[in-house]
């Protein structure tokens, strides 16, 4: 492994630890992000390269072998997602037939390109992905940019909802006295932080990545359910039943993540850890 140089584009919150666990396994790893170092807790043996990915050049990527674009957007808007996911993507394609050493590019794309919305079944071998959002369209067409350009050098990842110690949005509404009633059969799916960087750093090292990863954990969970024993943890009154909100909602996550990269296999693992 030590022939491979790795570039990791984005240094945020995912971004950030997956170049450090791949500094700290002693591989040769860059992360590239627009402001200075002196920004990111970056591991000392990381090398640092302060960029806009939109300027780079086919003669800067040249000597990168495996290449990650983990970014988000500067606004949560369609442009913005079109200024990030899409541009960068867009860009690195462009360079596609010149950069000689590069064997893998791995993006980090999201479930929401799924548009299932009545609590169907979802797995890597779904064929219907017809977003419903503006956001996961760009998204969608940010993949596809990629697999255009890079072929089966392209690698896709698919989180669900991350959460983590630091992304307690289910928490917060779980410790509200008064909470609004929730539909009975609404279906969401979850992965923990670190084990969506675990999930990225494998896939960029491992011989033989599948091409799409779906990036959830075991057991996708009805709103209601998790909300419900959230409450109970924290010791306050479980949410009402919306019972004008009859129809299935959500889609099921079927994950291709092999069990022995999760650490937190179902959301009660997660949020036990959370709670704890």
């Amino acid at each position: 492994m030590s022939t491979q140089k790795l570039l990791i584009i984005g240094q945020g919150d995912i971004g950030l630890p997956v170049t450090n666990k791949l500094a700290q396994n002693g591989l040769s790893v860059t992360g590239l992000a627009r402001s200075d170092r002196s920004h990111y807790q970056l591991d000392d043996s990381a090398t640092f390269m302060q960029a806009d990915a939109l300027t780079l050049t086919a003669e800067q990527l040249q000597a990168f072998t495996r290449i990650a674009i983990i970014v988000t957007p500067d606004e949560y808007s369609t442009s913005g997602y079109k200024d990030s996911y899409l541009s960068i993507c867009q860009h690195l394609a462009k360079f596609a037939d010149e950069l000689d050493n590069l064997e893998r590019v791995v993006f980090i794309s999201s479930t929401g390109v799924y548009g299932q919305n009545k609590g169907e079944w979802v797995d890597e071998y779904t064929a219907l992905v017809t977003p419903e959002r503006d956001a996961s369209k760009v998204i969608l067409q940010a993949e596809q940019a990629l697999q255009q350009g890079f072929g089966e050098k392209a690698i896709i990842i698919r989180p669900s909802g991350i959460y983590g110690r630091e992304r307690l949005m289910r928490l917060r509404k779980a410790k509200e006295a008064q909470k609004e009633p929730i539909a009975a059969e609404d279906w969401s799916n979850r992965i923990m932080d670190r084990d969506l960087v675990t999930i990225t750093a494998k896939v960029l090292t491992i011989a033989a990545p599948k091409s799409l990863y779906i990036a959830t954990d075991y057991v996708p969970v009805t709103t209601l359910e998790l909300t419900t024993w959230l409450s109970k943890q924290v010791g306050e009154l479980p949410p009402e039943v919306d019972n004008e909100k009859t129809a299935v909602t959500g889609k099921r996550l079927h994950s291709n993540i092999p069990l022995a990269w999760l650490n937190y296999p179902d959301w009660q693992a997660g949020y036990q850890d959370i709670l704890q």
